[in-house]
């Protein structure tokens, strides 16, 4: 089933964060959320301050980190669930996993305006990882992976800002110089919701 992308800025607004799902415009004053950083519809400021029950708090938390990444339910609980196998904090894992998606890796590193575009270009064939094309968005990569996509399909002025742990080798290559740690993530989440919602 595909991911519902009508009135996608109403998300951040609903979510209370930037979701950049829509590219450029998401770093311009243009932005619906830096204009109106509330709820949307008749009551949205009085909606913050709403009393929610804990099922409520943690299901928004999920679906806040879920639609971040631009995923859908069960691509996002298996995640977790590989998260959950994994040695280590389950919540920080969780996010080191979701970073390290090519997708999310094609943008962080500025080739794609938008991870819908990212997923786009990376499904089309146009991304090569260590040299070999890949077309899975969800492939996930590792320390030392080499990833590029082709010139002509750079985006142009590319506000996005190069995370510590990608280097950039030219303007169509990357380098994964070591893995995400959570300090890199500049989320307002709350991961140990996410693990209390799936774990109920």
């Amino acid at each position: 089933m595909a991911i519902k992308t009508d009135s996608v800025c109403r998300k951040c607004r609903r979510y209370g964060m930037k979701l950049y799902l829509k590219g450029q415009k998401c770093y311009t004053e243009k932005c619906p959320f830096e204009k109106r950083p509330f709820p949307p519809g008749v009551h949205g400021k009085s909606r913050r301050f709403a009393r929610v029950s804990d099922y409520a708090v943690r299901f928004f938390e999920k679906q806040k980190l879920k639609n971040y990444y631009f995923m859908r339910e069960e691509q996002f609980r298996r995640f977790f669930e590989m998260a959950q196998k994994a040695k280590g904090n389950t919540g920080t894992k969780l996010l080191e996993l979701l970073e390290r998606r090519l997708d999310n890796v094609v943008f962080r590193s500025g080739f794609a305006l938008s991870r819908r575009n990212a997923r786009i270009l990376v499904s089309h064939g146009h991304v090569k990882v260590n040299g070999i094309k890949t077309d899975i968005p969800s492939y996930i990569v590792d320390v030392g992976d080499e990833v590029e996509i082709e010139k002509e399909l750079l985006p142009q002025n590319s506000a996005a800002k190069l995370p510590s742990w990608i280097e950039k080798i030219d303007d169509a290559k990357i380098k994964i110089t070591r893995l995400p740690e959570r300090q890199d993530f500049d989320l307002k989440i709350n991961e140990s919701y996410i693990i209390e919602f799936y774990s109920r």
